[in-house]
């Protein structure tokens, strides 16, 4: 699993589901997207939604730093980007250490997450990738229009 933070918890996602890591880029405003969603990305001539995990999880938001990354994943055959504060480490979990999320995190924000492990003595959310954009979000997304190409104009 790849280890990340957004704010001061710690995530993991499955490190399979995972394409690339880059640096923020230069990011173009999707009109009348969630919230959540910083915009899109031209990556090598795909247009990549951007989740801000932040926003998504309702955390205050900052300014990007030197450690921020995009997490370009794959979901369902779609490709998204998940802006994360730092990437810091492949760790690995069996599944016997992977706990079922916590029973109080129900309700709204516990969609979001596998379960739970501990790394030292802090414990890590797993991240469910499917859950972080719902199926009408998801539609939404598919929607986008293709991104201009400056060579064609």
């Amino acid at each position: 699993m790849a280890c990340f933070r957004v704010g001061e918890e710690t995530y993991a996602l499955d490190i399979l589901r995972i394409k690339e890591i880059i640096r923020p880029q230069k990011l173009t405003p999707v009109p009348k997207a969630p919230a959540f969603i910083e915009g899109v990305i031209n990556l090598r001539g795909a247009v990549i939604p951007v989740v801000d995990l932040r926003k998504r999880f309702e955390q205050s938001v900052t300014e990007p730093g030197r450690k921020t990354r995009i997490i370009i994943c794959a979901m369902r055959g779609k490709v998204v980007g998940l802006l994360v504060d730092d990437v810091y480490e492949v760790c690995r979990y069996g599944r016997q250490e992977v706990h079922p999320a916590p029973q109080f995190l129900k309700g709204r924000g516990a969609q979001f997450f596998l379960g739970v492990c501990r790394r030292e003595d802090d414990l890590v959310m797993v991240l469910d990738l499917e859950k972080i954009l719902s199926s009408e979000e998801k539609i939404d997304l598919e929607k986008l229009p293709p991104l201009p190409n400056p060579a064609e104009g």
